[in-house]
């Protein structure tokens, strides 16, 4: 009987790709939960204090008065402005809007980024989307509201699923996509008179400058227990996207009170 030499060219099929089912962070998001009901706190606050000693000007409340974006107040070195207006908010429609949007998109964000980088990332939107609009609104300027943290928030989701698209497949493509037109509809709404666009603007642009170097980096790691996530972001990109906000943001508020 005659033998046929094994071919050099017999190569093993490749395996087959199997989908795996790997759960989602599960983490409570308490910090989400209590800026919402510290932000509403305030509000009541502002409306007690309206109630008992009534506007202190032009339909401006007292908790306002101290803690709203006021350029002029800003320039006399009063910086604490560029963080304390996302604590205060002008109507109960600007509230609603503003938290439901907080509860919305800050419950998903904070189970991937975690306690501490969601707290840095919402303050992080809060801090550069003041900035930008104390360097853009000239000196009258004025602001309340938390859309510039929630706008920082929007850039993160964006950020966050654009890195991680592997891992998403077609969900991280449909939420890119709806990320992308909840900002285009938001800044032209905003360009109705009285909305702080240059806020938003800055918003966004301080969430994306940190959700990229900082956002969660998710990997399916093999376990006993079975596959798993894991968060191959390392701590120091996290520092380097805290720190690139604050320097850049902080020159650009250093620029706009000396210029």
């Amino acid at each position: 009987m005659n033998q046929i030499p094994a071919s050099p060219f017999n190569i093993e099929p490749a395996p087959v790709p199997q989908t795996v089912s790997v759960p989602l962070p599960s983490l409570a998001p308490t910090v989400t939960y209590t800026l919402i009901g510290f932000t509403a706190f305030i509000y009541i606050l502002q409306l007690a204090s309206v109630a008992v000693l009534g506007y202190a000007a032009n339909q401006i409340d007292w908790l306002e008065v101290y803690g709203a974006r006021f350029n002029s107040a800003i320039r006399m070195g009063e910086l604490w402005r560029f963080i304390t207006p996302v604590f205060l908010h002008g109507s109960v429609p600007h509230i609603f809007f503003n938290m439901y949007a907080l509860l919305s998109i800050g419950s998903f964000l904070e189970r991937q980024f975690g306690h501490g980088r969601f707290a840095l990332l919402y303050f992080l939107g809060a801090f550069s989307g003041n900035v930008f609009s104390f360097l853009l609104t000239g000196e009258n300027g004025y602001s309340v509201g938390a859309s510039t943290a929630v706008f920082g928030l929007v850039a993160a989701q964006l950020i966050f699923f654009y890195q991680n698209r592997k891992l998403f497949g077609n969900i991280a493509r449909q939420a890119i996509g709806n990320s992308i037109f909840i900002i285009a509809i938001n800044l032209f709404i905003g360009l109705t008179p009285g909305i702080d666009n240059w806020g938003h603007v800055g918003g966004l642009l301080g969430g994306a400058i940190f959700a990229w170097f900082a956002c969660p980096n998710w990997e399916v790691a093999a376990t006993f227990l079975g596959p798993k996530l894991e968060d191959a972001r390392e701590y120091r990109d996290v520092v380097l996207g805290t720190a690139l906000v604050i320097i850049i943001f902080s020159v650009l508020a250093v620029w706009g009170m000396f210029k």
